[in-house]
């Protein structure tokens, strides 16, 4: 006798692999533009942040977004997960102080169904 997971696991099962297979692009992307990945999926008490990169003497704190297109995506990045991903980067660097001497950006990586993505350097500010 087969168990079948209920409907709601299904749906979160979904969601979680089509966000970590995002990450992996908007990961991709960033690294044919000389990133270097150096985190993602960092998990603290005040929420997630996708990737953590850096170029050079930048750190940057990125933000994955996926929809159906690009306008969408980018009206998918709220004030109050923007002022969770500010929270989350304070912990961060908190917890790596080798990083505090670089500059700190936060940006957005959109993708799009269709295979499309782009770089929002400078998305938003620490307060969101």
């Amino acid at each position: 006798m087969s168990e079948t997971a209920p409907p709601g696991t299904i749906r979160r099962r979904a969601a979680h692999a089509r966000g970590l297979q995002a990450e992996g692009q908007a990961a991709a992307f960033l690294e044919r533009q000389g990133f270097e990945i150096l985190d993602r999926r960092v998990r603290t008490k005040a929420g997630e942040i996708d990737l953590v990169a850096r170029l050079g003497e930048l750190l940057v704190f990125c933000e994955v977004k996926q929809r159906a297109d690009l306008a969408s995506a980018a009206f998918s990045l709220l004030p109050r997960q923007r002022r969770r991903i500010g929270r989350a980067a304070e912990i961060y660097l908190a917890a790596h102080p080798e990083l505090s001497r670089l500059a700190v950006r936060f940006d957005a990586v959109l993708l799009a169904g269709d295979g499309r993505a782009e770089h929002l350097p400078g998305a938003f500010d620490m307060d969101g």
